[in-house]
């Protein structure tokens, strides 16, 4: 169990000169961070662009820059090393490769560049369009792995269900924060346990790269409803689950204020769909 990356993933300057930005520098690390933390082993693709126009070169479009004879060679020789690779170590888990990179992309790449218009189309990279076997994510899906589960947790029943998902999200190489397991579990709260629970669970939030919420009840939890609302004007995903049949209007699930700031589901199957970048640790 491996995954491959995209060499720039590890060693940055092998990317054109002037297009790395500190918010990507940010997500290689969350990536490999995310590597270390559930002992994932990681075997990294040859640079293609670097091996046939070097470093520090400028950024540019694969047509008329990379549709040559030679490079193709190089493309064709680098997968043979790549497949030889699989041969021995087996298939891996995922490619985790870099968007708008004209070799490299996973759900756009910058392919032309006619009359000065950039053409960015929804492609694989020249080089992971060779791969389409194997499933791969962009490196900012894959750097989106610490989880807030947002929910009640009142009840014996709350307080099951929020450890089953967390087992379960944590299967697929999600670290889960769970507000009841660091204290938030007992009505008997003095004022200084409740001021650190608030400070200690908006820390966890602001720290979080998405938040899963549970949305059952006749009406939303209000705790929860505020943490869906915090990490909506922070730009962090939320995704909701909703297991309650029961619906609060003909056009409305739930609330629309919570409809709109988030992406409903209805079963954790669904949930799990909606992972950004889901590396199956455990198959369930």
């Amino acid at each position: 169990m491996y995954l491959l990356l995209c060499p720039c993933i590890h060693d940055p300057s092998l990317r054109a000169s002037g297009i790395t930005h500190k918010r990507d520098l940010i997500s290689y690390r969350k990536v490999l961070d995310r590597c270390h933390h559930f002992g994932i082993p990681v075997k990294y693709l040859p640079c293609t662009e670097t091996i046939y126009l070097g470093k520090n070169r400028n950024p540019g479009y694969y047509a008329g820059r990379l549709d040559t004879k030679e490079f193709m060679g190089i493309l064709t020789s680098s997968e043979k090393e790549v497949r030889e690779l699989i041969t021995k170590e087996g298939p891996p888990i995922a490619i985790i490769g870099v968007d708008s990179s004209p070799v490299c992309g996973v759900n756009s790449t910058w392919f032309d560049d006619s009359e000065s218009n950039p053409v960015k189309i929804s492609h694989r990279g020249i080089f992971l369009s060779m791969f389409s076997d194997i499933p791969a994510y962009d490196v900012y899906d894959a750097a989106c792995w610490k989880v807030y589960l947002a929910s009640p947790l009142f009840s014996e029943g709350e307080r099951d269900f929020n450890k089953k998902l967390a087992e379960i999200l944590s299967n697929y190489s999600l670290c889960v924060y769970l507000p009841q397991d660091s204290g938030d579990s007992d009505s008997n709260r003095a004022h200084t346990k409740i001021r650190y629970i608030f400070e200690n669970n908006l820390k966890e939030l602001d720290l979080s790269d998405m938040v899963i919420a549970v949305i059952d009840g006749a009406d939303t939890d209000s705790g929860t409803a505020w943490e869906i609302g915090y990490a909506y004007a922070k730009g962090k995903p939320v995704i909701s689950i909703r297991t309650d049949f029961r619906n609060v209007g003909v056009h409305e699930s739930v609330n629309l204020m919570l409809e709109q700031s988030s992406a409903i589901v209805r079963d954790i199957p669904s949930l799990l769909s909606h992972i950004p970048c889901p590396i199956i640790l455990k198959q369930e």
